[in-house]
């Protein structure tokens, strides 16, 4: 009988035991998961390097970058107003103002939504700065532009081979022009980064500023709150 016993209570301590480790290893796991979950933090170095009236002079990230007032650089930093003495930037939705040779350093959480904020240019249109198929390029953003657009010596300049692209005809004021329909690998605005996005290669000089239009930005969220336009993409 007292074998029995022993045998009762062995095999309980054993089940227990494996309930145990099986609870350690769940924790485990999600300490494991809780780990790789911690929100991921970023900085960005910015140096007003030089300052003048409606224009800066920016080392971002030891990057040079000469903004103007109401364009974006690459790395989402918006020149917002400049003089001699000051400057004042949009980062990650935050005004600071620079004075010349002052340097930031700012440090921020990265969202799960990331937002581009661009704010109204002249003529009351919105104008930034980005890149395609990592070139730099100054669009303006047109709601009206079934695709991005740009003319032929934009193209030439940005290297997009137009040897393999389909070609036809659109009537503008100037007259029947030839277009040229192409997939641009990658277009970038800010820290908002699209891939495999349809263009429109005007074989003209017009228009005069690439026109970043709707198979861009239906791709995104947007609105505009206060005369800033917002560019919204999730990961």
């Amino acid at each position: 009988m007292g074998g029995v016993a022993f045998d009762r209570h062995y095999f309980w301590f054993e089940r227990v035991s494996k309930r145990m480790n099986s609870c350690a290893a769940s924790l485990c796991f999600a300490l494991f998961l809780g780990l790789f979950s911690l929100p991921i933090f970023a900085s960005q170095d910015i140096i007003a390097s030089g300052l003048f009236k409606d224009k800066a002079m920016l080392t971002i990230d030891g990057t040079l970058r000469l903004l103007r007032v109401g364009v974006s650089s690459p790395e989402g930093v918006t020149l917002l107003s400049s003089n001699s003495q000051q400057a004042s930037i949009l980062v990650e939705g935050q005004t600071i103002t620079l004075r010349l040779s002052e340097r930031i350093s700012t440090t921020f959480k990265r969202p799960e939504t990331i937002e581009v904020k661009i704010p109204r240019g002249r003529k009351g249109h919105f104008y930034t700065a980005g890149s395609i198929n990592g070139r730099p390029a100054k669009f303006m953003v047109d709601t009206g532009a079934t695709s991005v657009a740009m003319n032929i010596n934009e193209a030439r300049r940005l290297g997009i081979d137009l040897r393999t692209a389909s070609s036809g005809y659109a009537s503008t004021a100037g007259g029947v022009v030839e277009t040229f329909r192409v997939t641009l690998d990658k277009v970038s605005v800010g820290s908002i980064t699209l891939y495999n996005i349809a263009a429109s290669v005007v074989d003209g000089d017009h228009p005069t500023d690439i026109l970043l239009g709707n198979s861009f930005l239906s791709k995104i969220e947007m609105t505009e709150r206060a005369g800033i336009l917002v560019f919204r993409k999730k990961f």
